[in-house]
C-alpha cells in the first residue's frame, strides 16, 4: 500500500526549512512537477507556520509530516497535539474588504484552501491532524 515517510520536530521556526523539504523530497520521488512542488511547498510552509506560532501558545511541541505515495495519491500530513484548530472550517477573509476593515488574520489559510484542492482535517486522540491530497495526472493543484 505505497510507501510512507514520517519526520517530527519540536515544533519551531528553526524547523521550517528541514520539514518543508522533507515533503519536497518525497515530493520528487512520487514524480510530481517542480511546479505542483514549489505549490505544495507554499501551502506546506502555510500550514506549519501557523502550527509553530498557534498551536502550542505556552510551550514547545511537536509537529509529525507524513508523506505517503500510494498512486496516483501523494498524500501529506500535518499532525500536532496543540489547542484544537479546524482550519477547514474557518471563515475565509472578506477580501472585498479595504484591509483596515478586515480582521485579521486567515489569509494563509485561505491561500491553502486555494491552493490545495482537496483538504481533510480531524481531531483525533489530542492531535490536529490536516491532511493535502494531491493526485497525480489531474488538475493536482488549483492554479492562482
Amino acid at each position: 500500500m505505497g510507501t510512507e515517510n514520517r519526520l517530527i520536530r519540536p515544533a519551531r521556526m528553526e524547523h521550517l526549512e528541514e520539514l518543508i523539504n522533507f515533503i519536497s523530497s518525497h515530493a520528487r520521488e512520487a514524480g510530481l512537477s517542480s511546479k505542483i512542488i514549489g505549490k505544495i511547498e507554499l501551502a506546506a510552509e502555510e500550514a506549519l507556520v501557523n502550527i509553530i506560532h498557534y498551536a502550542y501558545p505556552d510551550a514547545v511541541g511537536d509537529v509529525e509530516i507524513r508523506c505517503r505515495w500510494n498512486p496516483p495519491v501523494f498524500e501529506i500530513t500535518f499532525k500536532d497535539w496543540g489547542i484544537p484548530f479546524d482550519p477547514i472550517t474557518r471563515p475565509d477573509p472578506d477580501t472585498h474588504l479595504s484591509l483596515s476593515e478586515r480582521r485579521i488574520g486567515g489569509m494563509g489559510i485561505l491561500l491553502i484552501k486555494k491552493m490545495i484542492p482537496e483538504l481533510r482535517y480531524r481531531r483525533e486522540n489530542g492531535a490536529n491532524i490536516l491532511t493535502f491530497d494531491v493526485y497525480e495526472g489531474k488538475e493536482q493543484v488549483k492554479e492562482t
